[in-house]
């Protein structure tokens, strides 16, 4: 056999015999442990009465009349106990207690123990109480040993302000671990909970959520499955799919995060926010939030729906951002952590004493009041059944209930385009009712059929326009109004495109396209017939068609 062979054989059998080694001393250990509890007799301390009883052949002690037992450290009390002696077992009936050495206390009306195992089965007014941890049932299986108590036919912990119910439960006295299952129900001062499935450490006050729970308070509701929270430090966080709902908010997300301490919110994967003050509802992957500043950012594929009777608007933006427009600034006094030095006179020299300087503390606090604004940033897109548009950043406002859309804003109706610097968009009763553009105006309405290329146009400094059920029906454009307008027979027939100037301009729309324009003051104007005008060049200054831009399906929003 060669060396590297013996090698191999040689470490085999040392790491099997580490193995049996390891085993056999397993063994041992375990058939000492139990060898010690059977070597471990239950002993009689005190009693007023006691006899023999042989049933069975079974010889059996009757001991009656403040009878206690002692078993290693621990104490037990009954008003009546039989003792098995040979099977190391006892059964007690009447004002049941167990004293363990480190101050656990179990009383009950039945018992039966076993002293080989040290494990208890206790019945008819069960409690348990560890400390500040307080358990009753009417049935409990309790390992003296590793202090772990069962109940199957309900029962009841409490720990401090906190109750805990359930139909089963397993405490453990010594790691203060607790779960219920089976209608559990939680009440604190703060907080209830109804639960399928609840953890709890009455040491760390750590909840762990492992099925359907509900938890509520005067503010909120919250919808779990899986989860912790905190109630020291007052941190939740939720790993699958959970929902809260407040009167101001609704959210819903794959996962919830929270820190009430410092009102931080975190909410990721197919996130659900839904405002009930602003009637507003944001789509996104990712959102977090402050509750104390009551702000809100909601980034990843962020959508935002503004719902009204008739028809809902959607806005799509890289970011959202949420806050209340008016906020207030308050002293708080803190700690002082430095001091200011102050001269005092004794007669003879000066000498130099330190003063704690009072200190402060400006805060901005959110005046819940006031109307919210939502911010949209970058590549925004606006889709309804009636009206789309584009621009760089949006803003709502519920003050004014204004839409404001800057840097190269484009709004569509039907077949009618608005440009300018900065589009101003206001709404009644949850539809727009009127646009401003306050700088370098344009509206577009495509004339004829889309291969006819051809386009009625109208710019001006400032656009006023008003819409009917989201479509334009009405507008003003002034000062240095300009148009070019294609005009038609009563049968739809070209009659020549019209050239104009004038210090207004009135315009008439009528499902979507320019109707009828009105020359005000300072008109100058010509009809020209379409054969003696070049089409291509029959342009405003700032015409732009932008149709290649225009969302098309909701769908593009969400893509």
């Amino acid at each position: 056999m060669k060396t590297s062979q013996l090698l191999l054989f040689y470490s085999r059998a040392f790491v099997v015999l580490l193995l049996l080694q390891w085993n056999a001393f397993a063994l041992y250990a375990q058939s000492a442990g139990q060898e010690k509890n059977k070597r471990l007799p239950i002993n009689i301390l005190d009693n007023g009465q006691g006899e023999s009883i042989t049933k069975d052949g079974i010889t059996l002690f009757k001991f009656s009349d403040h009878v206690i037992f002692q078993h290693g450290t621990d104490i037990m009390y009954c008003d009546t106990a039989y003792l098995n002696q040979q099977q190391n077992s006892m059964e007690a009936f009447g004002n049941i207690k167990i004293v363990q050495q480190n101050g656990t206390t179990a009383e009950s009306d039945y018992l039966s123990y076993t002293g080989n195992t040290k494990k208890a089965y206790m019945r008819g007014n069960v409690a348990l109480k560890n400390a500040d941890d307080n358990l009753w049932t009417e049935e409990l299986d309790y390992n003296l040993n590793t202090k772990i108590g069962n109940y199957y036919q309900g029962g009841t912990l409490q720990s401090g302000s906190t109750t805990v119910s359930s139909t089963l439960g397993t405490y453990n006295a010594q790691t203060k671990e607790a779960r219920f299952t089976e209608e559990v129900l939680v009440t604190d001062t703060s907080y209830n909970i109804e639960s399928r499935d609840l953890g709890y450490n009455t040491d760390s006050k750590m909840m762990r959520f492992f099925d359907t729970s509900v938890v509520y308070n005067e503010r909120s509701i919250l919808h779990t499955s899986s989860g912790t929270y905190d109630s020291k430090l007052e941190i939740a966080n939720f790993y699958t799919r959970s929902s809260i709902q407040n009167e101001e908010q609704y959210i819903e997300g794959d996962s919830l995060h929270y820190n009430k301490q410092t009102g931080i919110g975190e909410a990721y994967g197919k996130v659900i926010i839904h405002d009930t003050t602003e009637k507003a509802t944001l789509f996104c992957g990712r959102a977090f939030g402050n509750d104390k500043l009551k702000t809100l950012l909601a980034v990843d594929k962020p959508v935002m729906r503004k719902k009204s009777e008739s028809d809902s608007m959607f806005v799509r933006a890289d970011t959202f951002y949420s806050a209340h427009l008016v906020f207030r600034e308050e002293r708080i006094a803190v700690a002082p952590s430095d001091s200011a030095t102050a001269a005092t006179d004794t007669g003879k020299k000066r000498r130099k004493q330190t003063v704690p300087r009072e200190q402060f503390q400006i805060i901005r606090i959110p005046d819940t009041t006031s109307p919210k604004y939502y911010s949209g940033f970058h590549h925004v897109k606006i889709f309804s059944d009636s009206l789309q548009g584009r621009c760089d950043s949006i803003c709502f406002t519920g003050k004014d209930s204004l839409i404001l859309m800057m840097q190269s804003p484009i709004v569509w109706s039907r077949k009618s385009q608005v440009t300018g610097d900065t589009i101003k968009a206001f709404i009644d009763s949850g539809k727009i009712s009127k646009i401003v553009v306050p700088n370098d105006a344009l509206v577009v309405s495509r004339s004829g059929p889309e291969k006819a290329d051809i386009f009625n146009q109208i710019q001006g400094r400032t656009l006023t326009a008003y819409l009917v059920n989201n479509e334009l029906d009405f507008a003003m454009v002034r000062p240095d109004a300009e148009c070019i307008y294609y005009v038609t027979d009563d049968a739809g027939a070209y009659i020549g495109v019209s050239q104009s100037k004038s210090e207004r301009m009135k315009v008439y729309f009528s499902k979507g396209e320019i109707d009828r324009i009105f020359q005000i003051q300072e008109v100058d104007g010509k009809l020209s017939p379409l054969p003696k005008v070049d089409l291509r060049t029959m342009r405003l200054s700032r015409f732009q068609w932008l149709d290649k831009l225009r969302p098309k399906e909701l769908f593009e929003l969400f893509e």
